[in-house]
């Protein structure tokens, strides 16, 4: 694998993995051959986002798509601000049962009654979901795989080049990737536009962490676990 690609892609694999583990605990557990209760699995998170932030931070100079100066153009940061509140507005209005695949699992902390332990894992949620998801899906979704899809050498491919089978590639995929796989099509496609007329990742970046920090206040506030 190219030493480009693989900063890229390692991480979202290390993350996915993880998941892996826990859909394979379940399946065991279901067949009676191990036991635990249900929320143990979510002590699995903090060490989950924790892995991949340290594996994003040891890559971090193979980053160069990561500018900062592009948060500077009022216009594209506006723009990415917009796609990210519009996304969260969206997602937390397709919930149809049409658009889900299998039955949410939902993060519900309070079947915690330590209070510390609650609050951390609280706080390792939303950290997670806001910092370490959106810098990792956005490498590999907008910077790795929808270049890749152009050209396999996907280094010489500019970042927000328009093709219809990346685009639409990327998209799919991308909501397959969630529970609720259209409104994860949805967000693809607003992040894509976003990328196209920004050309920044740094900014797909922004928009990802505003939809999930909205998510997560959200789902605080309401009790609709499901959505997280």
């Amino acid at each position: 694998m190219k030493s480009t690609a693989f900063p890229r892609i390692f991480p979202f694999a290390l993350f996915m993995a993880f998941i892996g583990v826990e859909e394979l605990a379940r399946v065991l557990k279901g067949a009676g051959l191990i036991h635990f209760e249900d929320p143990t699995l979510y002590l699995l998170y903090p060490v989950k986002a924790l892995s991949v932030f340290f594996t994003l931070l040891i890559f971090r100079a193979k980053y160069s798509e990561l500018r900062v100066k592009d948060l500077t153009n009022p216009s594209h940061a506006v723009a990415s601000v917009f796609t990210g509140l519009l996304v969260f507005l969206l997602w937390v209005n397709m919930d149809w049962s049409f658009g889900t695949l299998g039955a949410p699992k939902g993060f519900n902390p309070n079947v915690f009654q330590d209070d510390s332990l609650r609050t951390g894992i609280v706080i390792a949620r939303l950290a997670g979901a806001a910092i370490v998801v959106p810098i990792m899906e956005e490498l590999f979704w907008r910077s790795f795989l929808i270049r890749y899809v152009i050209n396999s050498d996907f280094a010489k491919v500019p970042i927000g080049l328009f093709t219809w089978p990346s685009f639409l590639i990327s998209t799919v995929l991308f909501g397959l990737e969630h529970n609720l796989f259209l409104a994860g099509m949805m967000a693809g496609i607003a992040y894509n536009l976003l990328l196209y007329y920004t050309r920044s990742i740094a900014l797909c970046i922004v928009a990802h962490a505003i939809t999930n920090l909205a998510l997560g206040i959200y789902v605080l506030q309401t009790g609709r676990w499901y959505f997280w």
